[in-house]
């Protein structure tokens, strides 16, 4: 722990007088845009399979709550040891199975995740009006909040049973999207195609493919492929926007087969 303790040292000092103009000046308003800068910052090295540098973009990210947590210290409002108190009290709470009196059980993944939600059900105030949906932050990217949500009703079994299930659902929702255009309503068609967008983010859920992760990748191959396209039409002497279709599908097949290269962190 000597690091850690040595890193809050360093915030601290950061914030007290005569520290970091700009640290000292920072909100929590102001941390959000960083911290969530941070977050991806993490994601991106996990997905590049780099330790090193995964390592210190989770000291960045380390660095992001520990100066917020000062920040709440500063206003009375909590802390590092009153944040650090709340998420052990709150850990060992919802793993009875864990720390509590079942201790040693070996309850299956649907038994967690039922135990899960009614421990949590029962730390609601009013129970009564407590609902599924609370707690999932609006400000979630939408596939993720789409995820978190109908993960949150399956709990009580508002869920297809299986993933050819859902696909026929998707298959539903486009037919009424298709109708929706047809009709040249507008609004129709954003309603429909939200729905379908939901539909399809849930057959994810059920294969194991969390969405958000899934069109993270995909929108990496998409780039990547797309960078591959350019390169061969620049060597070719080509100009992509010049090209008829069935070029630019022949381009896109080679650049398919291909092996795929993240582009370096940053770019």
């Amino acid at each position: 722990m000597d690091a850690l303790t040595t890193l809050l040292a360093t915030v601290d000092r950061l914030r007290a007088p005569g520290g970091c103009p700009w640290d000292r000046e920072q909100t929590l308003e102001s941390m959000r845009r960083h911290l969530l800068e941070e977050c991806h910052e993490v994601l991106d090295a996990v997905d590049r399979g780099d330790p090193a540098q995964t390592r210190d973009e989770l000291g960045d990210l380390l660095f992001n709550v520990l100066l917020m947590a000062r920040i709440q210290q500063d206003a009375g409002t909590g802390g590092i040891q009153a944040s650090a108190a709340a998420i052990d009290a709150k850990l060992r709470r919802r793993h009875p199975h864990v720390f509590g009196p079942e201790a040693g059980a070996q309850p299956d993944a649907q038994q967690r995740r039922r135990s899960w939600a009614e421990i949590k059900r029962r730390e609601t105030a009013a129970p009564e009006q407590h609902s599924r949906m609370d707690g999932v932050p609006r400000a979630l990217p939408s596939l993720l909040r789409t995820s978190r949500q109908c993960a949150r009703a399956a709990v009580d079994g508002f869920d297809w049973p299986d993933a050819e299930s859902v696909l026929r659902k998707v298959e539903e929702e486009l037919a009424e999207l298709r109708e929706a255009i047809a009709s040249g309503d507008q609004e129709a068609v954003v309603h429909e195609y939200g729905d379908a967008l939901m539909a399809l983010a849930s057959v994810g859920r059920h294969l194991q493919a969390p969405p958000e992760d899934t069109l993270r990748v995909a929108n990496d191959r998409f780039a990547d492929r797309y960078r591959k396209m350019e390169a061969r039409a620049t060597a070719l002497g080509l100009r992509l926007g010049d090209l008829d279709t069935d070029t630019l599908e022949t381009l896109w097949e080679a650049s398919k087969a291909a092996p795929l290269s993240l582009p370096p962190s940053g770019a």
